[in-house]
């Protein structure tokens, strides 16, 4: 069965694919850097993927289906999808830059924002022109936001945030950070949070790299090593408070909505499908026991991509959301243990290396294999999705959890 999509014929708009076909093939050079692995991400990528993304964003690509007074290009889900395939057609991602800053915070801001922090801090991350990190993780929480110690204590026109977040960002620029912090150190738990978007290079802030075994690209670019971040008695203006003090855990209702899969995706996994290709051109396809693993692969494959676009849809069309996105999150990081378990039995010991006398293909089968597990662990862990879901459908509980609040325009 055939569940692939050709939105620009369905939608007559193939004019429209041409053109961004066209740009691309003008604007992306086959020789352009393009690590395999995140780890190897290096700064001239990192400079080229953000020059891009500038470019995109000042026709309205890189963001185009928000509004065009904050940025956005103002499109129709059928353009954005035409825009989303045909960076997929060529290896990359839409926006083609790590900036968790604004495929979460952007959207965030949209709904929590006053107007004039919307026309502020919106056309930039629209445009393409600046990069910012997510800072939820500190030392001793884990995966529960709720146990946040890092404090902002307002004093005059600022806040003075004092505090640590780890399993951040990039090896590389960023421009701003969008994190949560405690505004009320003394107060009941889920009300005592804020958020804050804070210029990356206020005085004393300070970064120490992390380098981790298995560290991902995130979905929107590679993501290469991560960073500890401290906050030493850093000044933030009061004007960067979104969504009002100690309002912050209503802000992370939507925060933690597209991180947890409610935006949906297009995207589909090129580390499996060069694996289908070498299978096919080694003949390792014609074993009937790689056959069966293959078919399990491209099925639970599939499956996965299909509750992506289900939430695409839902999230796009204005459609009541419960349980959907942590639902495909947490189905999407199962598939890639499983998958990454089926790879090794597949392929034995080929299945962990990148040594190119031994791996197939480029070295992607490796990269997925060893990032199967790590996956468990991003945004929360696997039980944070099972505890959201139940929570969602009113298990246990006298009353049902409502999804999190998302911007019209949905997460493209």
């Amino acid at each position: 069965m055939d569940f692939s999509l050709d939105v620009a014929k369905e939608a007559g708009l193939e004019g429209f694919r041409q053109e961004v076909r066209q740009w691309l093939d003008e604007n992306v050079p086959k020789d352009a850097p393009r690590a395999v692995d995140p780890i190897d991400h290096t700064y001239e990528e990192s400079l080229w993927r953000r020059e891009l993304g500038r470019k995109m964003g000042s026709k309205g690509w890189a963001y185009p289906t928000y509004p065009t007074e904050y940025g956005g290009g103002g499109l129709t889900v059928n353009h954005a999808m035409i825009i989303e395939l045909e960076m997929e057609r060529i290896g990359l991602t839409l926006p083609p830059y790590y900036n968790p800053g604004g495929t979460l915070g952007g959207p965030t801001i949209l709904i929590w924002g006053s107007e004039e922090q919307k026309r502020h801090f919106l056309p930039p991350i629209f445009r393409g022109e600046t990069c910012g990190w997510q800072l939820l993780t500190e030392p001793q929480g884990g995966s529960d936001l709720a146990t946040c110690t890092t404090k902002a204590i307002k004093d005059g026109d600022d806040y003075v945030v004092n505090g640590t977040k780890t399993f951040v960002g990039n090896a590389y620029d960023v421009d701003y950070f969008w994190t949560i912090v405690t505004t009320d150190p003394g107060g009941p738990r889920h009300k005592n949070l804020s958020w804050f978007i804070i210029p990356a290079d206020l005085p004393g802030i300070s970064r120490q790299f992390l380098d981790l075994f298995t560290v991902h690209g995130s979905g929107e670019a590679p993501a290469g090593r991560k960073n500890t971040i401290f906050f030493d008695n850093v000044r933030v203006p009061a004007f960067n408070l979104v969504g009002g003090e100690n309002n912050g855990w209503e802000v992370a209702h939507t925060h933690l909505e597209y991180e947890h899969g409610g935006a949906g995706r297009l995207r589909r996994i090129p580390n499996l499908l060069e694996l289908f290709q070498y299978c096919k051109e080694t003949g390792l396809s014609k074993d009937p026991d790689v056959r069966d693993l293959l078919a399990d692969i491209r099925a639970d494959m599939e499956v996965n991509r299909l509750f992506g676009l289900r939430n695409f849809w839902m999230s796009r069309n204005k459609k009541k959301m419960s349980y959907e996105g942590s639902q495909a999150h947490f189905n999407g990081r199962m598939f890639s243990l499983h998958t990454s378990q089926r790879l090794q039995e597949l392929l034995g010991y080929f299945a962990l290396t990148k040594d190119p006398k031994w791996t197939p293909g480029t070295g992607r089968i490796e990269v997925y294999t060893r990032l199967g597990l790590g996956g468990l662990h991003g945004g929360g862990t696997h039980d944070t999705d099972r505890v959201i879901i139940s929570r969602r459908m009113g298990l246990g509980r006298t009353v049902q959890e409502q999804a999190g609040q998302m911007a019209v325009g949905g997460g493209l």
